[in-house]
């Protein structure tokens, strides 16, 4: 059984960079061959599917957020995070393989 938790600051200054992290449990960030992803929901919207780390550390992005994201792992932690510039007002969770998710992390841009 997977098990994802998401950690960070709440509560971010607009200029600010978020980093968020999601620390695993269940199976290693690198011993399987699906996607270890970050999906967000702003306030009154979808899902929106930001990007994934594979199990090799290979990336992948949206066009939309490619700009400003990038994801990165700790393979002695078990954990991969996410970094945005500039933020935005969203519940962050982490995915693993579209079925295993993190309980999410409300992150609120304010200055």
């Amino acid at each position: 059984q997977v098990q994802l938790k998401e950690s960070g600051p709440g509560l971010v200054k607009p200029s600010q960079t978020l980093s968020l992290t999601c620390t695993i449990s269940g199976d290693s960030i690198t011993t399987t061959y699906y996607t270890w992803m970050w999906i967000r929901q702003p306030p009154g919207k979808g899902l929106e599917w930001m990007g994934f780390i594979g199990y090799d550390g290979s990336t992948y992005y949206i066009p939309s957020l490619k700009s400003r994201t990038s994801i990165s792992r700790d393979t002695s932690k078990n954990q991969f995070s996410l970094h945005l510039s500039p933020m935005d007002t969203a519940v962050y969770y982490c995915n693993y393989a579209f079925y295993y998710w993190g309980q999410g992390t409300l992150v609120t841009v304010s200055s």
